[in-house]
C-alpha cells in the first residue's frame, strides 16, 4: 500500500525482490485485505492504524501488516505478529530495504518461545499462559513463576520456559492428542500424532466419511486437531468423498499400493476386501502403514470404514557447524537451528560462543575436550527419545567434527538435519589469499585416532599428486614431531621455496596470519589452534598473497 512517491519507490524494490508481490493504492486497502495474506503499508503508523481499524476481525485470520516510514528506516510489525506472519515479514522487508525491523511482541522481544508460533494447533488461554511464561523468565533464565508442561509422549518442541511435570499444575501447557480438561489457566497443544485410515465404496459422500471419522475419534476421546493425515489404498486416491473429507479436515491424503497394505498385520482382515482391492485390509492397514499403535479398530458405516492409529513421535537432530568463531561467519541457518532446539549439546568453549543466542528453556549439555563420543551418544539418545536436539561444533560439523561420530550411532527413528559451516580451511584460505584455487586436500596430523603410518601414506600421496595440503591439528605439546616430518615429505617433491601459510585463531580474538616458505617456517609458532596450508608446485606469492592459479584457458583434449 503506497501513498507517496517515496513509498512507490520502496514498493518497487520489494516487487523486484519478490515477483509475486502486488501493489495497491491506499484507496484499495479493503480489497488488499481480502486478497492478500500479508500487507506492507508505506504510511505513518498512525495513519495506517486509522485505516486498518475498521477491517480488523480476528488475529488468527487477519493478514499480517508491516508499516514502513517515509524514509524507509523502519519496518514495523503492526498487526498479526504471529498468526499473520507480520513479525517475520518485518525482518524480510528490512532485509530488502536496508531498514531496521521493529517487533514489539513480548515473546519475540525477549526471545521467549511463543505458544502460537509452534506451528501446531493450540487451544485454551494462550494469553494468560504466555504472560506466565514471560514472568517465569528472569534475566534470560527460569527463575520466576513456574509454568508446567505435561506431555503424553515427548515431541520435538522448540525451547519453552516451562518445567516438566507428571501432571498439569496451572499455569500449564499440556501436549496431547486426547480430549482433556486441564486446570486453568492452561494451553493444550495438539501434536500431529494421529493417522486415520479410510476405506469406502465407490460414490461415498464426504459427509458420511467425515461423520464416521468424527465418531471414531470421539469414541476414543481423541482430538480431530491431532489428525496428521488421512490414508487409504492407491485405488481410492480419486474417490471424491475421501478427497473432500481430507480437504475438510485440512490434512493431506496419503495413498499406499495394495501390495504394501497386504503386508501390514491387522486385527480384522477380510477376504472380501482382498478380492475387491488386492489387500485384506484398507482402513486398518492404511492407518498402520507407517508404523504406530492402533487406537481405534475398523469401524463401519453404510459405505465407508475408518480406523485410527497413533504415530510414534520422531525426534530431530540438527548437526550444526558454527563456523570458525566470528559471529558474522556463522550462517543464518545455524543461528535458526540453535534457537529452535530444545536441547543443545556441545563442547563447552563452543557453547560459550553462542550462549547469548539460546532461548529461555533451552537445556544445555556441555563437556570438555576428549568427550566427543560421549556428546555424540548423548545427542543421538535425546533425539531418539523424541526431542529437538542441536549438536554443535566449530567450522563445518562434517569436517573433523561431530557429524561422523553422531551419524555412526544414529538409526532411522529420528530426523537428521545437517547445517554446513565455514571451515577453518576456508577461513584460513580467505585470510591468506587464494591458496585453495586449484585441487587440494585436508589431512589431520593427529595420530590419536589414526596410526601415523596411515597419515604418512596420505601425506606422500598428496605430495605425489601435487595437491595443496591443509594440515589440521598440526602440532601440540605432546605431538611436536609430526608436522616437521610431514613438511619434510612435501619438500622432497616441492622444494624449499614452496609457499606455506599459517593461520592461528582464524576469525577469533588473537588471530594471526603468517606467510612463509617450507624452508622458512618456524614450526615452534604452530599450535593446535593453527591451520597450515602448503602450496603445490604451481602455487606462488603475488603481491603478498598466497595464490594457487587454476587457469581458465581450455586445455586441448588428449588424442
Amino acid at each position: 500500500m503506497t501513498a507517496t512517491k517515496a513509498g512507490r519507490t520502496a514498493a518497487a524494490l520489494l516487487e523486484r525482490a519478490w515477483p509475486e508481490t502486488r501493489s495497491y493504492p491506499v484507496a484499495d486497502l479493503a480489497r488488499a485485505w481480502r486478497e492478500c495474506d500479508r500487507i506492507v503499508c508505506f504510511l505513518a503508523v498512525g495513519a495506517a492504524v486509522r485505516l486498518l481499524a475498521p477491517l480488523l476481525r480476528d488475529k488468527h485470520d487477519d493478514p499480517g501488516v508491516v508499516c514502513v516510514d517515509e524514509a524507509g528506516r523502519f519496518a514495523v510489525a503492526l498487526t498479526g505478529g504471529h498468526g499473520g506472519g507480520a513479525n517475520r515479514l518485518a525482518h524480510e522487508v528490512a532485509d530488502v530495504l536496508g531498514a531496521t525491523p521493529v517487533v514489539t511482541t513480548a515473546t519475540d522481544a525477549t526471545g521467549t518461545g511463543a505458544l502460537d508460533a509452534l506451528g501446531l494447533p493450540v487451544e485454551g488461554d494462550v494469553a494468560a499462559v504466555t504472560r506466565a511464561m514471560l514472568d517465569s523468565v528472569v534475566d534470560g533464565a527460569l527463575g520466576g513463576e513456574e509454568v508446567t508442561l505435561t506431555a503424553d509422549v515427548t515431541w520435538p518442541l522448540p525451547p519453552l520456559p516451562v518445567t516438566a511435570s507428571d501432571s498439569p499444575r496451572p499455569p500449564c501447557v499440556v501436549v496431547t492428542d486426547r480430549i482433556v480438561d486441564p486446570p486453568r489457566p492452561a494451553v493444550v497443544v495438539r501434536p500431529p500424532s494421529l493417522v486415520v485410515g479410510v476405506g469406502a465404496s465407490r460414490g461415498v459422500a464426504a459427509e458420511e466419511v467425515l461423520a464416521l471419522i468424527h465418531d471414531a475419534l470421539a469414541e476414543a476421546g481423541l482430538s480431530p486437531r491431532s489428525v496428521a493425515r488421512l490414508a487409504t489404498a492407491d485405488v481410492k486416491a480419486d474417490e471424491a468423498g475421501i478427497v473432500a473429507a481430507a480437504r475438510a479436515l485440512g490434512v493431506p491424503l496419503v495413498t499406499h499400493p495394495a501390495e504394501r497394505l497386504a503386508d501390514v498385520e491387522v486385527p480384522h482382515p477380510s477376504e472380501v476386501v482382498r478380492r475387491a482391492v488386492g489387500t485384506p485390509s484398507v482402513a486398518e492397514a492404511a492407518a498402520l502403514a507407517d508404523g504406530g499403535e492402533l487406537l481405534v479398530p475398523k469401524r463401519r458405516s453404510a459405505m465407508a470404514t475408518a480406523a485410527v492409529a497413533r504415530l510414534r513421535p520422531r525426534g530431530r537432530l540438527a548437526i550444526v557447524g558454527l563456523g570458525p568463531g566470528a559471529r558474522d561467519l556463522m550462517t543464518p541457518r545455524a543461528v535458526a537451528e540453535v534457537r529452535r532446539c530444545g536441547y543443545l549439546v556441545g563442547l563447552d568453549q563452543y557453547v560459550d560462543q553462542i550462549r547469548d543466542l539460546l532461548r529461555p528453556g533451552t537445556h544445555v549439555i556441555e563437556s570438555g575436550l576428549g568427550a566427543e563420543e560421549e556428546r555424540a551418544r548423548t545427542a543421538v539418545r535425546l533425539a531418539s527419545e523424541g526431542h529437538a536436539v542441536a549438536l554443535v561444533g566449530s567450522g563445518d560439523a562434517g569436517v573433523y567434527a561431530m557429524a561422523a561420530p553422531a551419524l555412526d550411532l544414529a538409526d532411522d527413528t529420528f530426523d537428521v538435519v545437517g547445517v554446513p559451516g565455514v571451515t577453518a580451511m576456508l577461513a584460513a584460505g580467505a585470510l591468506l589469499g587464494a591458496p585453495l584455487g586449484h585441487d587440494h586436500c585436508a589431512i589431520s596430523l593427529s595420530d590419536l585416532h589414526t596410526p601415523w603410518e596411515a597419515i604418512e601414506r596420505r601425506v606422500r600421496a598428496a605430495a605425489d599428486a601435487d595437491l595443496v595440503v591443509a594440515f589440521y591439528n598440526p602440532r601440540s605439546r605432546g605431538r611436536d614431531w609430526q608436522l616437521p616430518r610431514a613438511l619434510e615429505i612435501l619438500a622432497e617433491r616441492r622444494g624449499p621455496g614452496a609457499p606455506v601459510g599459517v593461520v592461528t585463531d582464524a576469525s577469533r580474538p588473537g588471530e594471526s596470519v603468517a606467510l612463509t616458505t617450507l624452508a622458512g617456517l618456524d614450526v615452534s609458532a604452530v599450535t593446535m589452534r593453527s591451520l597450515v596450508i602448503v602450496g603445490a608446485t604451481s602455487s606462488r606469492v603475488v603481491a603478498g598473497r598466497f595464490v594457487t592459479p587454476r587457469g581458465y584457458a581450455w586445455q586441448p583434449s588428449p588424442t
